[in-house]
């Protein structure tokens, strides 16, 4: 076993304690009330990115729920090697914004194509401006959303009382720089993002982990109750239906968020019958896929938060990546044979993930696959077997040709989906499978 494997654990096991974030968020309200300085909320908005549109809609219910300062910076797309999938990710999230406004009775529609460069830089200049003189949280709703509803739409009337404002190129230029700039200082690479005292919170799907900070502080105005998007919960009674559809789980052994998303996928499947099919793939970075370190931050970061919320145990890392995740796929196939392919995944993602063991040592996987009921001596035979690599770059394909590259991915009938985030999406379809007088998802 190398110094970083024995290391490793115990170091990420402090830098993602629940206790050492709650710390590091006391501190940083001390220092404000001892400052006397106002709840400085940033927003970083992209006028292209749909997230941002839909965010944008609600930023003024935002602000009359907190006593929030929002600071607005207009940023461009996020830099090629922080978006290795340009084409996949614009044209999926268009897609998944259209789910979420359904879903959240919002306004957004995809169109199947992006807005006209000159719209978007009129529309750039226009929010420059606004962000300037204070009426960015009025605007940046109208004016993002007519983008994705007609070309040359304009703000209504009645929503900007009169004619927005328009920054000139240099202006406009200077703005985005000096935004662009300030959100790599302090850590991300997206628009659609919220920073608050250290702390970032991506679009509507995490906005209830900074509404509930703001809260938790007394930042919330008086009669401000419950959180505009809560997160979904997960069905927590079994449900009889019949021929339930397949549930294909596109899987990453050294995803994090695969790992805390794992075992609510399987439970899924055993609550509504829906067979669960194991598609595993290589790691974007093993498939040579730049993964940024401001990226990699924030997403350890991120998923350490969305399992407290999920009380999934994670934290405590000894991180797969190369010769661990290989090993660890090539057992899939053996523990599918046995009938113990959930149970491996789940013992190798809680290994990894949350008890700092390492799977690239004979002692660490056999720990992870004997506890999920494979044999230590068919293990050792399926390790030399490479059949697992054509599998894992046919479910590759597969999940490419959905629109989908990233991890973890899931698919029931017409609906995919990308992201520990989106299983309501699944648990929605694979209960319309259902008779119509049986029970309905469970929302928050």
């Amino acid at each position: 076993m190398s110094i970083k494997s024995l290391l490793m654990p115990a170091i990420t096991a402090r830098m993602f304690a629940r206790e050492r974030l709650l710390a590091r968020r006391a501190a940083a309200e001390r220092r404000r009330r001892a400052q006397g300085a106002p709840h400085l909320l940033r927003y970083f908005h992209q006028v292209d990115d749909p997230y941002s549109a839909l965010v944008a809609q609600r930023l003024p219910q935002l602000l009359a729920r907190y006593d929030v300062e929002l600071q607005a910076h207009v940023v461009g797309p996020p830099a090629d090697h922080a978006a290795p999938a340009r084409d996949q990710l614009i044209a999926y999230s268009r897609r998944d914004a259209a789910l979420l406004a359904r879903h959240w009775k919002l306004d957004f529609v995809d169109t199947g194509r992006q807005p006209a460069d000159a719209d978007i830089e009129r529309v750039r200049r226009q929010l420059v401006a606004a962000a300037a003189d204070g009426r960015f949280a009025q605007l940046a709703g109208p004016l993002t959303l007519g983008l994705w509803q007609a070309p040359h739409a304009v703000a209504p009337a009645d929503a900007t009382r009169d004619a927005p404002q328009v920054a000139d190129a240099v202006t406009t230029q200077a703005h985005v720089a000096a935004a662009e700039q300030l959100r790599q200082t302090l850590g991300h690479y997206l628009g659609a993002m919220f920073f608050y005292a250290g702390e970032w919170y991506w679009g509507l799907d995490r906005l209830y982990h900074l509404e509930q900070r703001l809260q938790d502080i007394g930042a919330h105005r008086a009669g401000t109750t419950g959180l505009m998007f809560p997160p979904e919960l997960d069905l927590d009674t079994p449900v009889a239906i019949a021929d339930a559809p397949a549930i294909d789980f596109f899987l990453s052994l050294r995803s994090p968020y695969t790992a805390i998303v794992a075992e609510r996928v399987f439970r899924l499947g055993e609550r509504t019958g829906a067979p669960v099919r194991l598609r595993p793939v290589l790691p974007m970075v093993m498939r040579g896929l730049p993964v940024p370190r401001e990226k990699r931050l924030y997403i350890m970061h991120d998923a350490a938060r969305e399992a407290h919320l999920r009380s999934v145990p994670f934290g405590r890392i000894n991180d797969p990546l190369g010769r661990p995740t290989e090993r660890g796929m090539a057992l899939i196939p053996l523990a599918e044979r046995m009938g113990h392919g959930q149970a491996y995944v789940g013992s190798f993602l809680r290994g990894a993930w949350s008890e700092g063991i390492d799977a690239g040592s004979d002692r660490g996987l056999r720990r992870i696959a004997e506890r999920a009921g494979l044999a230590w001596s068919d293990a050792q035979d399926a390790l030399h077997d490479e059949t697992w690599r054509a599998l894992a770059e046919a479910n590759r394909t597969e999940m490419f040709a959905l629109g989908l590259w990233g991890v973890p991915s899931l698919r029931v009938g017409d609906t995919a989906v990308w992201g520990q985030d989106r299983l309501w999406a699944v648990q929605q379809a694979v209960l319309a499978a259902q008779d119509t007088t049986a029970a309905t998802p469970v929302h928050a």
